[in-house]
């Protein structure tokens, strides 16, 4: 059977639980400092999942911008990057953005062939 692996947090609760048993000259000094360990972590997680939430958010306000400047006539994902005045707008944001908006069923995705013999991903709204 695999041992599942520790934690920080589990690892700092188990030495406090030893520390706490003992009977250590600095015990208290050395439950405060696990306590604030542990602390420190929580708030990392806590940032963690800030960060991560303002992301998915930004995320969110580009993929709408993407659908409104989406029409039904077919277009490469270069002509969608094209209409950005951002330069934050990087083609492969806009290619995930579509990707997820097709993946909702909210935009069609086909081949199509560009005047130079390439074949392309174009997009459009769904009907």
């Amino acid at each position: 059977m695999e041992e599942k692996k520790l934690t920080k947090k589990e690892f700092y609760e188990l030495i406090k639980e030893v520390v706490t048993k003992s009977d250590a000259e600095d015990k208290d000094n050395l439950i405060d400092f696990l306590d604030r360990q542990v602390e420190i972590l929580e708030n990392k997680a806590e940032k963690a999942k800030e960060r991560a939430a303002e992301k998915r958010a930004a995320g969110d306000e580009l993929r709408g911008v993407i659908k409104t400047l989406l029409t039904s006539e077919y277009q490469t994902a270069d002509e969608i990057v094209a209409k950005f005045v951002d330069e934050d707008v990087t083609k492969a944001k806009v290619v995930a953005r579509l990707g997820q908006l097709v993946k909702n069923e909210e935009v069609e995705k086909t081949d199509i062939k560009t005047e130079d013999g390439r074949t392309v991903k174009a997009y459009r709204l769904a009907e």
